[in-house]
């Protein structure tokens, strides 16, 4: 099933390689930490298709409102990833729960659950990686936001704090 999910998600992406690339690490990641953690089946399944779909509001945001900020991806997104997980057959507990998830991954204060509390780690991570946050700023989010041990592990095993920190 996430094949089919991962490559719809790169259909609407088309050639913005960027995009992809960034979902293809988001969900590396949150597997990665889902699986230190120990999650349910369902519960890992949501949580690796919301981490493929996070960011799927973007090129519609970008068309309507000519940016790719947060709020607006939050708001765009959540149509286009029930249309995707409806059509390749997601049950609607499931395909309800990503598309909240895709509707509040930069609401940081929504967090309301292990699924939710990965995606926004991985994607804090690759976002550090990326260098969308300097390392001071991806320290603070580190020390901030993250509460999984897996992620806090990889966390600290790729952003090593310095002296200065």
């Amino acid at each position: 099933m996430t094949d089919r999910i991962l490559f719809r998600m790169v259909e609407r992406f088309g050639s913005d390689l960027k995009r992809i690339t960034h979902a293809f690490k988001v969900v590396g990641f949150a597997q990665t930490i889902a699986s230190g953690e120990h999650l349910d089946y369902q519960t890992r399944d949501t949580t690796v298709l919301a981490a493929i779909l996070h960011d799927i509001g973007i090129p519609a945001a970008k068309e309507k409102y000519g940016s790719s900020a947060g709020h607006l991806q939050e708001k765009e997104g959540p149509p286009i990833a029930r249309e995707i997980l409806l059509g390749e057959g997601v049950p609607k507990a499931i395909t309800d729960r990503v598309c909240y998830l895709v509707g509040h991954h930069h609401t940081y204060t929504k967090i309301d659950g292990i699924d939710f509390q990965i995606l926004v780690e991985a994607d804090l991570l690759v976002n550090i990686q990326e260098g969308y946050l300097t390392h001071e700023a991806g320290q603070t989010a580190i020390r901030k936001y993250f509460r999984t041990e897996s992620g806090r592990k990889l966390a600290s095993t790729l952003f090593p704090t310095t002296s200065a920190d």
